[in-house]
């Protein structure tokens, strides 16, 4: 892949460094989590760069088809099962408030994909429509493009206040703003408590999840998934509000948009046309391209001549016969579910004992009624050059790393005036013997420059 570490004397790094780490706001970002400060943002080809440039369209468009084909199969007009497999586990109460025509068109106005750096490109695992890390990226492309300690600055990707910028875009006008941070999302409530600072003015303001004193024309950002609105006392006022057009929500509340099986409809082959019709042989292409195949784990008996497309088994069972070698698969929970977030509920086929791998698979298979899983191919990280500063052994310290990049997009205007813009990419650096590359304290965290 295109990428490649700046280079730096020791005395320079220890500068930068320090400089970044001495201008953490009080509160923290993370509750309670640190992660290693590399002196130098994550350098990617302009290549990569510009092809992360263009990609918030190609997920725009594809949230708007799928948004498209839940709607037609609700109104028999695509395959029921689609509707069926996505209202798996939902209450009732939420399918009602996401087939409601309030939010008929509506789509998250956060895209933050997961991309891992593989031997073949990028590879999309995910797509997140609550993502973590927006005020955390908005940090790091502030400190990294102003900072003072030798008069060196970096060019990353969105600039000093691109993140700061997309995120308020998504609100319009509204007078007020109010980002609703639930107690299961706490960890990130200092971040966007930094981030609603940055913002002139008291238009944007953290609250609590007890907050109820809205005005009409008021926005609300919400930060908590929907598995999580029972535990928010006021998510029945806040839906109520958003469906009567009194206050602006994002994102709205539409458990689609929260599930991993999203890519498994992307992949399955009875649904091409309509992919190709609605998101042009163009873009359909480039998210194939993108995402790994993906199956739902749907456990219903197949017909006696039939098998499951590319694995060529005729039943989940079956994935337990599979040897080692042969399980560069992943197994994770697609959605509404509290462990369906923070790398949880996640099962790498190819690191796991047989008895192991047996387990996730039949936990996959009874699961499917109230919180079905997907299947993944897996492809492995490739490493690359990272390097962090050691302030208890005051030296830089060179670190193979394997790493994942998280590009905001944020969707600003309406309808079809909508647009989404890059703000900033987040680069997550994990040493090499972690299998899940995600946030953790020996995790690097920087923005990306080209």
């Amino acid at each position: 892949m295109e990428s490649a570490p700046h280079t730096s004397s020791a005395p320079d790094a220890a500068e930068r460094a320090r400089w970044v780490h001495s201008h953490l706001p009080p509160q923290g970002l993370f509750a309670g989590h640190q992660w290693r400060i590399s002196p130098t943002p994550f350098r990617l080809g302009p290549k990569l760069a510009k092809d992360l440039d263009s990609l918030g369209r190609a997920l725009l468009q594809f949230y708007r088809a799928v948004n498209l084909l839940y709607r037609k199969s609700v109104e028999g007009k695509q395959p029921e099962w689609i509707a069926r497999w996505l209202n798996i586990g939902k209450p009732r109460e939420l399918i009602e408030l996401q087939g409601s025509a309030a939010w008929k068109n509506e789509v998250p106005r956060v895209i933050r994909p997961d991309l891992l750096i593989t031997e073949q490109g990028i590879s999309a695992t995910e797509l997140d429509s609550v993502p973590g890390g927006i005020g955390l990226t908005a940090w790091l492309n502030r400190m990294y493009s102003t900072r003072e300690a030798d008069g060196d600055s970096f060019e990353v990707i969105g600039g000093p206040d691109g993140m700061v910028r997309g995120f308020e875009s998504i609100f319009g006008d509204a007078a007020h703003v109010h980002i609703i941070v639930s107690e299961e999302a706490a960890t990130y409530r200092p971040e966007m408590e930094w981030l609603a600072g940055q913002i002139q003015g008291s238009r944007f303001k953290v609250q609590p999840q007890t907050f109820g004193d809205f005005a009409d024309g008021d926005a609300v950002y919400r930060f908590f998934e929907l598995f999580d609105a029972p535990n928010v006392p006021n998510a029945a006022r806040i839906f109520e509000l958003g469906s009567a057009g009194r206050i602006r929500l994002t994102p709205p509340p539409k458990p689609i948009f929260e599930e991993k099986m999203l890519f498994a409809l992307l992949w399955n082959r009875n649904l091409q046309g309509f992919w190709r019709q609605e998101l042009g042989e163009g873009f359909f292409n480039r998210l194939l391209q993108l995402t790994p195949y993906t199956w739902l784990v749907d456990p219903h008996p197949l017909p006696p001549h039939a098998a499951i497309p590319e694995l060529n088994l005729t039943d989940w069972h079956q994935l337990k016969t599979l040897s080692q070698k042969q399980r560069d698969l992943v197994l994770k929970v697609s959605g509404f579910s509290e462990h369906a977030w923070g790398a949880r509920g996640v099962y790498i086929g190819s690191d796991l004992s047989h008895a192991d791998w047996s387990a996730a698979v039949d936990q996959a298979v009874a699961a499917f009624g109230s919180s079905p899983f997907v299947l993944q191919r897996y492809e492995k990280p490739v490493l690359v050059e990272a390097a962090w500063f050691d302030f208890d052994r005051n030296q830089l310290v060179p670190m193979k790393a394997r790493a994942r990049l998280c590009p905001y997009y944020f969707v600003a205007g309406e309808g079809d005036a909508a647009r989404a813009q890059l703000g900033g990419v987040l680069a997550t650096l994990c040493p090499p013997d972690k299998k899940i590359v995600h946030g953790m304290p020996e995790a690097i965290f920087a923005p990306c420059s080209i």
